[in-house]
């Protein structure tokens, strides 16, 4: 039902899907870019219904919680538990989403580099310590509001030269256009 919805919804927009998952691909960390606006997590979703990823996004275990709960999770929300580990401390965000990866068989968790929707000079790193650590790859999915396209970009393996790849990843995020252009990759 999800996929005809999305279908919809693009079509209603005009929008159209770009690109595709790599085949035997199970599990991957996908950044969302450039996240603008809070359309970007619609449009998004709805390209990868269309397209058969089974991408999901984390939250704070304390957002899933009733009506908003379920309708986060159908979304395809996974709750992030920072349940205490050995020595007392809370275990981080990173370390979760590699434990998620490390036990699942297909997993992909989409999140977004900027970590906002206004301009960010450096993105988080989390992402790629996270595709470091589960040892997949960073797939680049995209929203280009120009040209009405959401999809797919380059697949990019972490070799261990973060500063190097993201600029890559950067790269590329300027060829597509957000919803607020200034407030995109530059």
């Amino acid at each position: 039902m999800m996929k005809q919805l999305a279908r919809f919804v693009f079509w209603i927009t005009g929008w159209k899907v770009a690109g595709a998952w790599p085949k035997d691909l199970k599990k991957a960390v996908m950044i969302a870019i450039p996240h603008t606006s809070n359309w970007d997590l619609l449009y998004a979703r709805a390209a990868f219904y269309i397209m058969d990823v089974p991408v999901r996004f984390t939250i704070k275990k304390e957002v899933m919680v009733g009506p908003l709960g379920w309708f986060i999770g159908a979304l395809g929300g996974i709750s992030i538990d920072r349940k205490k580990v050995a020595g007392k401390r809370k275990q981080t965000y990173t370390e979760a989403m590699v434990d998620m990866l490390n036990k699942a068989d297909e997993l992909v968790i989409m999140v977004t580099p900027e970590g906002t929707r206004s301009y960010a000079k450096r993105w988080k790193s989390g992402f790629y310590h996270v595709a470091m650590g589960a040892n997949v790859p960073v797939v680049i999915g995209f929203l280009d509001y120009k040209k009405k396209q959401a999809g797919i970009g380059p697949v990019i393996y972490p070799n261990g030269n973060m500063d190097e790849q993201i600029e890559e990843m950067k790269a590329y995020g300027r060829t597509v256009t957000g919803k607020y252009p200034d407030q995109g990759i530059r």
